[in-house]
């Protein structure tokens, strides 16, 4: 095989033709190029002083939550004034909080035993009218990974799991196994996807630390450390989530929220070098440059 591939690469070149163009002609698929990925740039609005914002953020139409481990402290969004806490025991029940997302007066929180192995998740739930903890779901221990964000998704759920290639990981599993997953209502499997190799490139050695559907049918996902977002879209075919567009933050990664009570593109970030929470408007993000890419269907 190898010498007919150099033979057609001599012939190509003699000719002046593409490799891939003799290749087609010889009865051989072109190999497939990824889609461009487009640059944009995020506006921020504003800044909140959190010192709790070290792990992620929630929001609501009047709220703002930052979440740090064993504590989410809950502010008013329009004055930044500090409302309330709940907080657990430090190595308690509660070890790892990752990201949160408000709803209907609760906060529907990822939990992980990090860095402790075998990886185990949970999902908690709080009451944001006086921040308590309300009911637990436990998901155990999984191949999947370490829970570090989920949100509905139609009648069931999206879930974002991580892999890393040291504290927190596994000798025989590294950052690259990380990926996203479908439940039903009742927590049960019903598909998933892989990430991009371009996306895992840039958030080794470690994963995706939060992630939103936007309402604009495309995956919002923000890694551990860079200022940078990912948008990626479903594939018309094939296991691999597709990578169309890479947004400039002035926000050092960890768990994000969209802010559904706007309607402007408006995502909430935390600042951990400083402990504050920040506001961006988003780009819109356009699919004309992937063929191959597609939204997901969203309410």
């Amino acid at each position: 095989m190898r010498t007919a591939l150099a033979s057609l690469s001599l012939v190509a070149a003699i000719l002046g033709a593409p490799v891939t163009s003799m290749a087609q002609a010889a009865g051989r698929p072109a190999a497939y190029v990824a889609p461009p990925v487009t640059a944009l740039q995020a506006e921020m609005l504003r800044e909140y002083a959190a010192p709790e914002a070290r792990q992620g953020v929630a929001v609501d139409a009047d709220h703002v939550y930052a979440v740090v481990n064993t504590t989410i402290a809950k502010y008013d969004k329009a004055s930044g004034q500090r409302l309330g806490v709940w907080s657990g025991p430090r190595d308690g029940l509660i070890r790892h909080l990752n990201s949160c997302f408000a709803e209907a007066g609760k906060l529907w929180c990822a939990n992980s035993n990090f860095p402790q192995v075998p990886m185990a998740s949970s999902v908690e739930v709080f009451n944001t009218a006086d921040m308590t903890h309300e009911a637990s779901h436990s998901l155990g221990i999984l191949d999947e990974g370490s829970l570090t964000f989920f949100e509905r998704f139609g009648e069931g759920w999206i879930a974002g799991y991580a892999h890393y290639d040291d504290i927190g990981g596994l000798s025989y599993k590294d950052a690259v196994f990380a990926g996203i997953v479908f439940y039903d209502s009742a927590w049960r499997r019903t598909g998933g996807y892989a990430l991009p190799q371009s996306v895992l490139e840039r958030m080794a050695p470690h994963a995706a630390s939060g992630g939103v559907m936007g309402p604009d049918g495309l995956l919002y996902l923000f890694g551990h450390d860079r200022p940078e977002l990912y948008v990626v879209a479903r594939p018309v075919m094939g296991p691999t989530l597709i990578h169309v567009a890479t947004i400039a933050v002035d926000a050092p990664g960890q768990a994000i929220a969209w802010d559904h009570s706007s309607d402007a593109r408006v995502l909430f970030t935390i600042h951990r070098p400083t402990g504050a929470i920040r506001s961006f408007r988003l780009p819109e993000v356009a699919l004309d440059h992937s063929p191959d890419a597609r939204r997901f269907p969203v309410d």
